[in-house]
């Protein structure tokens, strides 16, 4: 290591603990009566010993970087000590915890590790500068997303190291821990899709509360509306825009989900659904531009448990038997098994369907077959929810979602016939 290469170390620890302390500084916790122990110059400085710590480290000097992290954290102890001392009511620590980080972050660049760093350092100062957001967000967490998250917690970071990854049974194709996984990302989208419901309400109209109710499923948007059609002819177009917009993000859900599971699969399987999904904005645009933006009085699909636990172990298990299925159909009749398979599987659960062709696209042999299934799947979904949309709905938005969604499902058509041939 050359001395050029320990300079530029040491100049982006410092640099990182420079910044931290300009934000200290400018929001006022340095600086007056009332101020912390550490400045702009205190915190710079504490990044460029964390940085010096790291370069010993780095050169197995450990017991010369140990009393240094030991001295800078000693510094920062004191001063919040002094602070509580002053002012017992005052008890917050965190400018004192920001010189800590910005001694670890000058640890980690001294090491050589430069691109975590920087982005350590960029984390340390959103969380110090948002603490107005992070607060008007806490004050809108009500006790069903509270709980909801220290569930989806303990699910994540306790029952799922516990499960044995397998695989067990018929054709290799149960695997316990990969079906939890499939649990918590289906349980995560659903949670997802149920904040920003709570975030953006129904007060934005038909078509948000449409798009958003497409996060958690399509096809109960499109049953909710098709019936709210019957019930409210004068909102036919905006519930029709809606109905659109639930079916246009399901593709990026879709390949979303896909990326989640095999991120090598992710872009191909964008790649195939691109076509349906610019169709889809494209007539949900000029549906939106066409309705009068009513407001539903009642909000379809609202989860009253943000998880969706039981619905996400259903899938789950929708997606075992797909799984399952789809490997006895490719070991009997091969790519034509998968596609019938796939075919019938999305017209009743698609999220099963993307998992299982995430997974069927491990193979690298399989990959173009698994999103070309994954695009009869789709196709047979849409045409599913034209199927309700016509027979539940409205006449005036029949006229509206039907086209539309034929239109979509042709293109996925044409998509399949390029793609497949090229």
């Amino acid at each position: 290591m050359n001395e050029l290469e320990i300079a530029a170390r040491l100049c982006i620890a410092a640099a990182t603990g420079l910044a931290i302390g300009f934000e200290r500084e400018w929001s006022g916790h340095a600086t007056g009566p009332e101020a912390r122990f550490a400045g702009i110059r205190t915190f710079m400085m504490t990044g460029a010993v964390g940085g010096i710590a790291g370069w010993l480290s780095s050169t197995g000097d450990w017991p010369l970087a140990v009393v240094l992290i030991a001295a800078a954290s000693a510094v920062a102890v004191a001063g919040y000590l002094a602070a509580a001392r002053r002012n017992p009511a005052d008890l917050d620590g965190t400018t004192e915890i920001a010189a800590v980080m910005a001694l670890a972050i000058g640890v980690v660049a001294g090491r050589g590790h430069l691109a975590l760093a920087s982005g350590s350092a960029a984390v340390v100062l959103f969380a110090l500068g948002e603490k107005a957001v992070f607060r008007r967000f806490i004050a809108t967490v009500d006790e069903a997303e509270m709980r909801a998250a220290l569930y989806f917690a303990v699910l994540a970071l306790v029952v799922l190291p516990l499960l044995p990854a397998g695989p067990f049974g018929p054709y290799d194709a149960i695997r316990p821990r990969m079906i939890w996984t499939v649990v918590l990302i289906l349980s995560g989208v659903n949670f997802a899709g149920y904040l920003a419901r709570q975030a953006f309400g129904a007060a934005r109209g038909h078509l948000l509360t449409g798009a958003l109710g497409g996060l958690v499923s399509s096809t109960a948007v499109t049953l909710a509306y098709a019936r709210q059609s019957r019930a409210e002819p004068t909102h036919s177009a905006p519930l029709a825009a809606g109905t659109i917009a639930a079916c246009t993000v399901l593709l990026p859900r879709v390949a979303a989900v896909s990326t989640a599971v095999n991120p090598a699969f992710g872009p191909r399987a964008a790649l195939w659904l691109l076509g349906m999904f610019l169709a889809g904005a494209v007539v949900t645009l000029f549906a939106a531009s066409r309705s009068r933006g009513d407001v539903p009085e009642q909000p379809p699909a609202q989860a009253a448990n943000p998880l969706q636990l039981g619905a996400a172990i259903q899938m789950a298990l929708a997606f075992q038997a797909v799984m399952i299925a789809l490997e006895a159909a490719r070991a009997w009749f091969g790519e034509i098994g998968v596609f019938a398979t796939a075919g019938l599987a999305g017209l009743t659960d698609m999220d099963a369907l993307t998992l299982s062709m995430s997974r069927l696209s491990r193979d690298p042999g399989m990959m173009d077959t698994a999103a070309a299934a994954l695009v009869i799947g789709v196709i047979a979904n849409t045409l599913l929810k034209g199927t309700v949309a016509a027979v539940l709905g409205g006449s005036g938005y029949r006229r509206k979602v039907v086209p539309a969604l034929a239109a979509m499902g042709v293109v996925g058509v044409v998509t399949l016939l390029v793609l497949r041939n090229t």
